[in-house]
């Protein structure tokens, strides 16, 4: 939160093309899974004023759906969308959303280290397992490609859809008469096909076909098209014609990467196959995992998954807080993550940023504000060329090292420990320069961090805002492969502060253009830079 992504420093970087070092980013809360459960529960805690980090696969149970049903205030919306608007909004508050893949998770010391496919990892105070579960279909030709669509399994998603249609329920379980007298109220053309009768009770059978529904006890041997219907190819070589088959489903939670904690699937008491065990609260077995969705409860639809993840956030966020309280501390979780990457070696060169020198060399020297100001380098060139210089940063470590160079260096720079999404972070102070150089600070829905650097600007003074240009985020790769490690998305960006000083008016754009990035510039993944030079009109 207001820090240079310079050069040497791998933090807002990430595509397949071009991949950067794989690197270790904290957070308060991973969560495995970014479909309804995962996403209301990072929506919960990031407002909680927590760090979330969502890793999510693209491979949600409800994919193969056009549309989801019995979602109030959503009603009859694609899954895909609802997804869409939920990463958004858990952007808005600084969340992140990596498309990718978690490998595996385990212990390290009081953190979980989480294992991303392409060599990245995450560590995280605590772990929401939202990653659903994998659906299992009767081995029956023709089933498989047609599910989600002709192919249904509960009445109450995609019911009402076939009502008064030719339905054919398929029933290979025990439990694969439980939705029968929903759908016999939804049509009464429904024929019950018992492909595997082991354990079904006689007696239900016999009040089903006494109520007009006609039972046949006969093998499935395929499902085909027919006529612009479906056949259902029995056995004993009849053909039924339906507009639908209602059948059951195995499921199995996706839970293969928790096995490194020793959590696995245990079985559903309906038999139908194996899910994550929780508790009221969702808590796994293991201390500081949670799990809401359809990993822990395969009866949910997408508006209970939501309402699942949202009520676990909450235990979530309650649980740190009472850790918090205990302790007697309130910790950030962004500045505890800069601070661990400010722990080791000097983590860049100690150049100053190229395109800082471009712009700010034909400037007369006043007071800078360097937001974001990671080891120095910018603040320290500033202050040479005469600058009366605030150097901000989340990181108090980072803070350290430009006190050191500072001193080792005879020059003035004053340090400021701020995050630059808290309420006042430059006070009421007002500069000639205020410098944002591969910087970044999470989005708030009132765009707290970015009007308090625009306000920081002082009448007549330049507003320099240098970053990567973004294309390469588009760029797609495999998250079995990949794991981007940073989300921009979830941070303010150059054209949200170009789009901002348009809306408000009295700045004048000077420069708001795409270039080369400057030689010298040690960066193997970004060809190009974002600049926007503007001054605030007096």
């Amino acid at each position: 939160m207001g820090h240079h992504h310079d050069q040497h420093n791998a933090a807002a970087h990430g595509a397949a093309a071009h991949t950067p070092p794989a690197m270790t980013r904290r957070c308060d809360v991973a969560v495995i899974g970014g479909s309804a459960a995962g996403l209301a529960g990072a929506l919960q805690v990031a407002r909680q004023r927590r760090s979330v980090i969502v890793v999510d696969d693209d491979t949600a149970r409800n994919a193969p759906a056009a549309h989801m049903h019995g979602y109030l205030g959503r009603e009859g919306a694609p899954p895909a969308e609802l997804r869409t608007i939920g990463r958004e909004e858990v952007r808005s508050y600084g969340g992140e959303v990596l498309s990718g893949r978690v490998l595996d998770v385990r212990r390290e010391s009081d953190l979980f280290r989480l294992e991303l496919s392409g060599g990245s990892a995450l560590l995280a105070r605590r772990v929401l397992v939202a990653s659903g579960l994998t659906d299992e279909l009767p081995e029956i030709d023709g089933l498989g490609e047609r599910w989600g669509r002709e192919v249904i399994h509960c009445p109450f998603c995609h019911g009402w859809e076939v009502r008064d249609q030719r339905v054919v329920q398929i029933v290979t379980t025990p439990m694969g008469l439980h939705p029968t007298p929903l759908m016999r109220h939804l049509t009464d053309r429904l024929t019950v096909v018992v492909h595997d009768g082991t354990g079904i009770d006689r007696d239900a059978l016999r009040t089903l076909a006494a109520s007009g529904v006609p039972v046949v006890e006969t093998t499935v041997s395929r499902v085909t098209d027919a006529d612009g219907a479906l056949g259902i190819e029995l056995a004993d070589g009849r053909v039924l014609a339906a507009d639908a088959v209602l059948t059951g489903s195995r499921f199995h939670a996706r839970i293969g990467m928790l096995a490194g904690l020793g959590l696995q699937a245990a079985p559903h008491p309906s038999g139908l196959g194996e899910t994550l065990a929780v508790d009221a609260t969702g808590r796994t077995a293991v201390d500081g995992v949670f799990a809401a969705g359809n990993v822990a409860d395969p009866s949910l639809q997408v508006l209970p998954a939501a309402a699942n993840g949202s009520f676990v956030g909450a235990q979530i966020a309650f649980s740190l807080a009472g850790d918090d309280l205990a302790t007697g501390a309130r910790p950030s979780g962004v500045e505890a993550e800069w601070d661990d990457r400010y722990a080791g070696e000097r983590v860049w060169s100690g150049n100053p940023n190229g395109a800082l020198v471009a712009e700010a060399s034909d400037l007369a020297p006043g007071r800078a504000l360097d937001v974001g100001t990671g080891e120095g380098a910018d603040a320290l060139w500033l202050a040479e060329r005469g600058w009366h210089v605030t150097a901000s940063d989340v990181s108090s470590r980072a803070l350290r090292r430009v006190d050191e160079e500072a001193a080792r260096r005879g020059l003035d720079v004053r340090t400021l420990h701020v995050d630059a999404n808290s309420i006042h972070p430059y006070g009421t102070e007002e500069f000639d320069l205020v410098s944002l150089q591969y910087g970044s600070f999470t989005r708030t829905p009132e765009g707290r961090g970015l009007h308090a650097l625009l306000g920081a600007v002082a009448p007549g003074g330049t507003l320099l805002v240098v970053a990567h240009e973004p294309s390469w985020v588009l760029e797609q790769s495999d998250p079995a492969a990949h794991t981007p490690i940073f989300d921009p998305a979830a941070y303010v960006g150059v054209d949200e502060i170009a789009a901002a000083l348009a809306s408000t008016g009295g700045w004048r754009i000077e420069v708001h253009e795409t270039r080369p990035r400057p030689a010298g510039a040690a960066s193997g993944h970004h060809v190009e830079d974002v600049v926007l030079r503007a001054v605030r009109e007096e």
